[in-house]
């Protein structure tokens, strides 16, 4: 029988947006499992985001923890939106790891800002990395996996946007949605080669993405110098069980369950973690 603590020995993990926040949490807890990493991020602000995002330090943090949890990691600067170094990012962990077990798909950002108003360019970005960019990264990955035919996993981290409408967030909604019609797709494709495919969908997340200067003033404008704090009540009215958010733990959890052999029959599936959310 398996190690429960060490469920991913010898594995290679495959993530994008690793350089902080969940896929930073994700890579160091599967290194914590017995995994190695091959991880990327963009590592500098895009035009429309409206908070800072990782830097390379970010993203030499996120390999110093996870050789200090036990694994290896591959690390590289890239941009999701750019085929060729995606690509080039899942063959130069191939050389050094020799495989690719398991595909997160996290990178993301989060441009609000109503129909009516929305800049085409600024559209064009939140698809581009949000949706184009998953569907780099799952075809970078699964292809060793396919030609190994040892079976795998692939997580797509969504959002409870995936599965509702959200006002004043157009592109973030539609990209959320898309990815899981790619999800239910992949899952079919894969299933040959006991490939299962999974999409997660959090609610908001106690990462970098909120927990900065710029988010409070998103969300309550009706304040002249909101902060955290009152950030934190607004969302909190958004989840039954009475949190303003989850932590990133409690995405790993379900992700790595998701990518274990005891979720070995679960594929097609969207998987909400989110306080009861999607239930208002």
């Amino acid at each position: 029988m398996t190690d429960r603590n060490r469920r991913f020995e010898d594995k290679v993990v495959f993530i994008s947006g690793v350089a902080r926040g969940q896929g930073r949490n994700h890579a160091v807890r599967f290194a914590a499992e017995g995994a190695h990493v091959v991880g990327f991020d963009l590592c500098e602000d895009v035009d429309h985001a409206p908070y800072p995002l990782a830097t390379e330090d970010d993203l030499a943090e996120t390999v110093r923890l996870v050789e200090q949890a036990g694994g290896a990691m591959h690390a590289e600067v890239a941009d999701v939106r750019d085929w060729g170094a995606v690509k080039r990012v899942a063959v130069a962990g191939l050389e050094r790891f020799g495989r690719i077990d398991v595909v997160l798909a996290n990178a993301g950002t989060y441009a609000p800002m109503p129909v009516q108003f929305v800049a085409a360019d600024s559209w064009n970005e939140t698809i581009d990395i949000n949706l184009t960019g998953v569907f780099h990264t799952v075809k970078a990955g699964i292809r060793p996996m396919i030609e190994r035919n040892e079976g795998g996993a692939v997580i797509i981290t969504s959002s409870t946007a995936g599965l509702k409408g959200f006002y004043g967030a157009p592109a973030y909604n539609a990209a959320k949605h898309g990815v899981v019609g790619l999800m239910r797709s992949l899952a079919l494709e894969l299933a040959p080669n006991m490939i299962r495919v999974n999409s997660v969908h959090p609610t908001s997340v106690g990462t970098p993405m909120i927990l900065n200067e710029v988010f409070p003033k998103l969300v309550r404008m009706d304040l002249p110098d909101p902060g955290v704090d009152d950030a934190a009540e607004f969302l909190r009215t958004m989840q039954p069980m009475d949190v303003p958010w989850v932590e990133a733990d409690d995405i790993s959890n379900a992700v790595l369950f998701l990518a274990s052999d005891e979720a070995r029959y679960i594929t097609g599936s969207t998987i909400p973690v989110d306080a009861g959310a999607l239930q208002k």
